[in-house]
């Protein structure tokens, strides 16, 4: 995820919660504050009022240390009320990672869009010995070098190990639906780039939007592209869908995302990480007058010292750029001899 400046919007609530102290943030509805051992240190999770309980938007992920906070809640602030249903915005382990564990326990269904059901369905089951071999084909092919390339696998494979086993059913949610959560309903929208479909939920009558990482303050969220799908175009999929949440969503909605702090200025937000992915686009092309490997880009856009972790995500955010503009014949791209990939202005 990139870092971006915040200029023109405005933070209600300047101050995050405590980790694992639920505060209202909207009549109705709490932000809770769970912990991640990440550069990005936190997610943010949102209960809203439903009836006698609390439908929970996302779960953290699955670490001792997120459980013991669900347990502390459940004992606590919510033993008298209850979690009620589960809705998870996108496969990523942040957001779905105690899913499983948390509807098991609290005895709620699970609610998401199909696809990013399946997402976390086949992220948990990777890592066939031909998968591996065809990913690290594939990543070589990029330029990279062994050590990274081993990170790369094992940010793939640790995947299983940050979430847990879904349900064997749920309820599934697309754009378009409408869903009443207590006295409210919320449209759902769904976005693409930073996950394939992932849910966003607006509710026009009190002009509050549920972001989850399509619309974030401070930074971008990181829009990749995956070796199993190694052509995609993640960055074509994110502008797109900022442009359909800016015709659907009001410029002064209350946007309650999932990492950062909560905010107005939708709008001018949008206009904000548009420009920031149209200069990087600039900032490729102007670096690659002489061919470069893709894996070479890389530190040209992410100049600072990043960990393994980090590096995974600028690797395949710089994929999703380059990808972009070969997609629209602003690069071209040349095979050498060796199997790698060089690319070039068009």
């Amino acid at each position: 995820m990139s870092t971006l400046a915040a200029s023109a919007l405005h933070f209600p609530a300047p101050v995050p919660p405590d980790l694992g102290q639920p505060v209202e943030i909207a009549p109705g509805i709490l932000w809770l504050r769970l912990a991640l051992p990440f550069q990005l240190n936190h997610v943010n999770i949102y209960l809203i009022e439903d009836g006698a309980g609390w439908a929970v938007l996302d779960t953290g992920i699955n670490d001792a240390r997120t459980r013991a906070l669900w347990e502390a809640l459940l004992a606590g602030p919510l033993a008298e009320r209850r979690p009620t249903r589960l809705i998870c915005t996108h496969f990523h382990p942040d957001h779905v990672g105690l899913a499983g564990w948390l509807a098991e326990k609290c005895g709620i269904e699970l609610t998401m869009s199909r696809t990013e059901y399946l997402s976390t369905q086949f992220h948990r089951r990777w890592a066939e010995a031909d998968e591996i071999a065809a990913h690290s084909a594939y990543y070589e092919s990029c330029g990279l070098d062994e050590a990274s390339i081993g990170a790369l696998l094992e940010r793939d494979i640790g995947y299983r190990w940050l979430t847990t086993d879904l349900p064997p059913s749920y309820r599934r949610i697309a754009a378009g639906d409408s869903i009443a959560i207590g006295g409210r309903t919320f449209q759902v929208l769904t976005g693409g780039g930073h996950s394939p479909d992932l849910v966003m939920l607006y509710c026009r009558g009190e002009n509050l939007f549920l972001a989850a990482d399509q619309v974030l303050a401070k930074i971008s969220p990181n829009v990749s592209v995956w070796p199993h799908e190694p052509d995609g175009d993640p960055l074509g999929d994110f502008l797109r869908s900022l442009a359909e949440v800016k015709g659907a969503v009001d410029a002064e909605a209350f946007v309650l995302p999932a990492h950062n702090l909560p905010f107005r200025g939708l709008h001018t937000r949008i206009a904000e990480l548009t420009r920031h992915h149209d200069q990087r686009c600039h900032d490729i092309l102007d670096a690659c007058m002489v061919p470069k490997l893709p894996a070479d880009i890389v530190p040209l856009l992410f100049p600072r010292k990043l960990d393994a972790h980090q590096t995974s995500f600028a690797f395949g955010e710089t994929l999703a750029h380059v990808n972009y503009m070969l997609r629209r014949g602003w690069m071209e791209a040349e095979i050498d001899d060796d199997g790698r990939r060089r690319v070039r202005p068009a």
